[in-house]
Formats: structure tokens, C-alpha cells, sequence
């Protein structure tokens, strides 16, 4: 069902209004406490020239309100850029190509050599709203090659605020407890490599990006406090992006990490540290 609301917010981006957000939850500046409605969050978001939107990937409602926040925050201004940890530079061609035909619905992924790993039920609204729009779809990850190259020899990471022996403390504790604490230390300085290396693109891409740009990225990624926020920084931008934080009720987002959070129900979690027992095992 929600994949359908999805699609009937496509299809209703441009012949009417968009007032009224897809989802409930509780909205907050987390700079001020203050409380806030959708239509005020969207007159705060219309400002900056960079907003960062973290997500839970596998929350249907965050991607809803993602898309809400696209077509609303059109009608308030022109869209510069977005840019999705979805797509990697070797999509980019196929992407572009996309926004000059007019491929049907089942056609797109294939078109875009769109990755498993990413629920197109989830994300494919997102992009065919995006693909409808006079601003560029942008690539924002890293290619799989690139990946096992960093895998293979981690490289140095260069700046004060990324760099920061706090920051790689933190991310490391994050890349353990994602893995369940079931990979091996000998691995770890290379994934923690590889999560820094995306921060550093995705702060690339958008630096680069004609503003205003949306950047939509997982939660950790976009986190003020370890992610590309701070790559910004270090990479010369004059003020960090604002970030709003996708959330679920219960967890736990704090003014160090985001500008604003949107908690939104919490939804039942799959056991993924039994599954990945089970892939260890093997």
C-alpha cells in the first residue's frame, strides 16, 4: 500500500498542490526544542543552499516523507540539484540518458541498472519524480571498484574535522554493532575506510552540485557529528549543510547530530543479527 501512495504522489506532483504530508510523527528543532509543523519545517528548509535528509533505508514512511519534502520544497523555490547514496558514478550516464526518455515503469531500473540492494519499490517514486524535473539527478556513492580498491589498501583520510580521533571512534562502534560485533578487528580500519570514503564523495559531489541541493543519504551519513557534514567542512564549504534527520519514535537524535529530526512510527525490525549469524555460519 505504501508503495502506491508513493506512485499517487508522482502522479499528482504536477497537477495540484501538495499540502498535507504522507506521514504523521513529531517534528522538532533540535537547535531550539521548539516543536514544529510540516509546513514550517518546509519554510526552514527552503533557506539553505545544501539539506542533507538522512533516512532509515528500509522505512517505507521516510521515504514517503522524502518525497513529499521534494515536491513541496519545489513550489516554495528552484531546485538546484539531488544527489542519492543510491546511485553510483557509473549509473550517472544511464541517468541522464533516463531524463530523455521516456522509459516505462518496468523498463527503469533496468535502465538505470538500478542495485538490488536498494528496494525499487522504496525508491523507485523518488526517482521517477526526480526524472520529471528540469534539475540533474546526481550520483553521489562510490563505484563497486572503487570500494574493493579501498578494501584492499584503506587510504589515508586528510582533514582536521573528519579525521578526528573521536569521529573514527565513534564510526568504528557503528561499524561493529551494524556487523553485530561479528567482524573480525582485522577488517575493521578497511570498513571504517569505506564509510569514510563515501562521506568524502557524497561531500564532493555535493559541493560541486548546482544549489540548492538535496542530498538523500543513510542516517549516518548524514549525521553532523562523524558524517558528511563534516567532509564539507574540511573539503572548504563555507557553512555545513543543514541536515534533517529521519527517524523513528525511540531513537535517540541530539542537536550535535541534525538540525531538525522528523520521528515517524516506529516499525518492527527484522532480526538482521540473526540473519547475519547465519551467513557467518556458512
Amino acid at each position: 500500500m505504501r508503495g502506491l501512495w508513493l506512485l499517487a504522489l508522482v502522479l499528482l506532483a504536477g497537477c495540484q498542490h501538495v499540502a498535507v504530508p504522507p506521514v504523521g510523527g513529531e517534528i522538532r528543532d533540535l537547535r531550539s526544542g521548539e516543536t514544529l509543523t510540516a509546513q514550517q519545517l518546509l519554510v526552514r528548509l527552503a533557506e539553505p543552499e545544501r539539506l542533507i535528509i538522512g533516512e532509515q533505508h528500509d522505512n517505507a514512511d521516510h521515504h514517503a516523507a522524502q518525497l513529499w519534502l521534494l515536491q513541496a520544497l519545489g513550489e516554495k523555490r528552484t531546485q538546484g540539484s539531488l544527489l542519492l547514496e543510491m546511485l553510483t558514478p557509473n549509473q550517472q550516464a544511464k541517468v541522464d540518458a533516463a531524463r530523455q526518455a521516456k522509459y516505462a515503469a518496468a523498463d527503469l531500473p533496468a535502465a538505470l541498472a538500478w542495485q538490488e540492494g536498494w528496494d525499487w519499490n522504496l525508491y523507485g517514486p523518488i526517482v521517477r519524480f526526480a526524472l520529471t524535473q528540469p534539475y540533474p539527478l546526481l550520483a553521489a556513492n562510490l563505484d563497486d571498484s572503487e570500494i574493493r580498491a579501498f578494501y584492499r589498501n584503506p587510504p589515508a583520510l586528510v582533514g582536521p574535522r573528519s579525521n578526528a580521533l573521536a569521529v573514527r571512534n565513534t564510526l568504528l562502534g557503528q561499524v561493529s554493532e551494524s556487523h553485530c560485533g561479528l567482524l573480525p578487528e582485522s577488517q575493521m580500519p578497511a570498513m571504517l575506510a569505506i564509510q569514510q570514503q563515501r562521506d568524502q564523495r557524497m561531500a564532493e559531489r555535493m559541493r560541486a552540485a548546482p544549489t540548492p541541493a538535496i542530498l538523500l543519504a543513510g542516517a549516518w551519513h548524514a549525521r553532523k557529528d562523524v558524517g558528511v557534514p563534516l567532509h564539507l567542512l574540511d573539503l572548504g564549504a563555507a557553512e555545513a549543510p543543514t541536515v534533517l534527520m529521519l527517524a523513528e519514535q525511540g531513537d535517540a537524535v541530539t542537536a550535535a547530530m541534525a538540525d531538525y529530526v522528523w520521528y515517524t512510527p516506529a516499525t518492527p525490525k527484522p532480526d538482521y543479527c540473526e540473519q547475519m549469524r547465519q551467513q557467518f555460519a556458512k
